[in-house]
């Protein structure tokens, strides 16, 4: 009996953790970008769990754009490595604030739940189903030259 998967639906498995995860991000980012700066500027608070006071509606901002704008680019595949990192940044702020606010672990679970996803993401890479053969975003090979292009031999 085999017991390994497919590898032909290793793409497919990364392509519905990238959209189910991504569409999460996206619902919950979403009133959080919308709502502006008075809000970004009680999201930014969190950093004070980290020590950094200063410029709260910037880091709220960021958390925010990180959520909302991340979580599209995840399903759609395109800079997914780099937003998954922000948005795994957000995630362990998050998980510090409700650690350190005194919440506790249950609290601060789903936001270490969701760095745990982001992370894997972002080590697996975003697989072959994704947008980013498009210009926003090209990904290179070892291969490509530093320009992105191949030449022909």
């Amino acid at each position: 009996m085999k017991c390994d998967p497919d590898p032909r639906l290793r793409d497919a498995g990364l392509l519905v953790l990238r959209a189910g995860i991504g569409a999460l991000f996206v619902y919950h980012g979403m009133p959080k970008i919308l709502a502006g700066p008075p809000r970004w500027e009680a999201l930014g608070q969190a950093m004070r769990f980290l020590g950094i006071g200063f410029a709260p509606t910037f880091w709220g901002f960021m958390a925010a754009f990180s959520e909302f704008f991340g979580g599209i680019f995840l399903v759609l595949g395109i800079c997914t490595v780099p937003f998954a990192g922000l948005m795994t940044f957000t995630m362990i702020v998050a998980a510090s604030m409700h650690l350190n606010g005194g919440q506790g672990f249950s609290a601060a679970a789903h936001p270490i739940a969701m760095a745990v996803a982001l992370v894997s993401i972002m080590l697996a890479g975003p697989g072959s189903l994704t947008l980013r053969s498009t210009p926003l975003c090209r990904c290179r090979t070892k291969a490509d030259p530093p320009g992105g292009t191949k030449t022909a031999s």
